[in-house]
């Protein structure tokens, strides 16, 4: 399915897409095209229950198309896209699919950015997958089933109980398996030491009351170089927390590792 929405970013030409991915699940997604013809482009990957249609993630599209083209999505289980979400396991094939679909339409520089769940993707992707140019990791875990916040144990109670699944699928659109993974995939701490020689960028707020900033200090030792580690002072988490000049500087980050160019 390809169509055109009414633009929710300025200057941008947003197309629709049906996605699928290699086991078969169909992912909603949308390609934002800045001015003139590029070939680099950043694909934003969501936290949980995070979808391509927020304000604050059309906010995001809108600053960091000064990178490159933008492609939003839905997780498999989220929204239009079919299947369940499996809470950062089976999602970086979601994220592939993405990055393929880009790579056949002609771009020959990706960078990935993920947000919360969406961090743990972009790390496990790069890792698994390789062939992108960059990788910002925002508000991320450093480790699964972290429990040490209130934030998180609610979470993990709408995940983990009947009751709490069903309000995520009627209050947010989201549907989640009912069962443990079969195989718990490397965290992404583990993960992050793979990435190299792709530059990766870790953001981590101060006031995150999802993640104590120790979950970015793991992520970041753990990765090679070339590397960075953003503390925000007074930033919360993941998308909410991204105001215009946060993200207008990670576009400038993003371009300084992609070599961005519009030709137009």
């Amino acid at each position: 399915m390809s169509d055109v929405l009414p633009d929710p970013v300025p200057q941008a030409q947003p197309h629709r897409n049906r996605l699928t991915t290699s086991d078969g699940v169909h992912i909603d997604s949308v390609l934002m095209r800045g001015s003139g013809t590029r070939t680099t482009a950043v694909v934003v990957a969501n936290g949980f229950t995070g979808t391509w249609r927020s304000p604050g993630t059309r906010m995001i599209a809108r600053r960091l198309l000064a990178a490159g083209d933008v492609m939003l999505f839905d997780f498999r289980g989220h929204h239009e896209s079919t299947g369940e979400c499996t809470v950062g396991d089976q999602e970086v094939l979601d994220l592939e699919a993405a990055v393929a679909h880009l790579r056949g339409l002609g771009y020959t520089g990706i960078a990935t950015v993920g947000f919360s769940m969406g961090a743990a993707v972009v790390i496990r992707h790069a890792a698994m997958f390789g062939g992108v140019g960059a990788v910002a990791a925002v508000s991320g875990p450093g480790r699964w089933f972290y429990r040490g916040t209130s934030r998180m144990r609610l979470l993990h109670f709408g995940v983990e109980q009947a009751v709490g699944r069903l309000f995520l699928r009627l209050a947010r659109n989201v549907r989640v398996i009912d069962r443990h993974w079969e195989a718990v995939p490397p965290d992404p701490t583990e993960a992050a030491a793979d990435i190299a020689p792709t530059p990766l960028l870790v953001v981590h707020g101060d006031a995150d009351a999802y993640f104590p900033v120790e979950h970015a200090h793991r992520i970041h030792e753990a990765a090679g170089e070339p590397k960075e580690l953003w503390i925000e002072p007074g930033m919360g988490h993941a998308e909410r927390a991204m105001t215009p000049e946060r993200a207008d500087r990670l576009a400038d980050w993003l371009t300084g590792r992609m070599g961005a160019r519009a030709e137009g």
